[in-house]
């Protein structure tokens, strides 16, 4: 037996508790959120929902809280079909950075204002040196048209 994605756990779950077609945006009310979260809980607990760790009990419920709002946002047969967009772009810049972890952590502790901004002023240099890297694609000129190729390689 194949296990079910979680976007498809979400949307079926959604369905049978709330009667939604896939027609329009589904509304779901506070109990009715709770019945999918147990639906979609014990669906993960009987290994029928892909999983791709172990959670506590606790840790599960968050999750699959997490989970369904997630889907209800982004899932296009339940929010009519609108394209998500993220409501701060970016935000999560340099988040794996060690050096931007550890300047932000540096920060946070100062209170002298020049000392903040000598500090943002390294965060800022860093998360664009990491954005400049991100952004750096090599092209294959000889996969180019000629002409292409005459006017852009160097």
């Amino acid at each position: 037996m194949s296990k079910m994605s979680q976007k498809e756990a979400v949307f079926t779950a959604v369905c049978n508790v709330t009667g939604f077609t896939g027609e329009g945006t589904v509304v779901i009310s506070k109990e009715q959120r709770a019945q999918v979260n147990a639906i979609l809980f014990e669906g993960f607990r009987s290994n029928s929902i892909e999983l791709d760790r172990e959670y506590t009990d606790s840790d599960l419920k968050s999750y699959v809280s997490g989970l369904q709002s997630n889907w209800l946002r982004k899932d296009k047969r339940l929010n009519g079909g609108t394209q998500y967009v993220a409501k701060n772009p970016g935000s999560r810049a340099g988040s794996a950075d060690p050096s931007l972890k550890a300047m932000r952590a540096l920060m946070s502790t100062l209170t002298d204002a020049s000392e903040i901004a000598e500090v943002q002023s390294h965060i800022d240099a860093r998360i664009n040196e990491i954005a400049a890297t991100k952004q750096a694609k090599t092209v294959d000129f000889s996969a180019l048209p000629a002409d292409l190729q005459a006017k852009f390689s160097k």
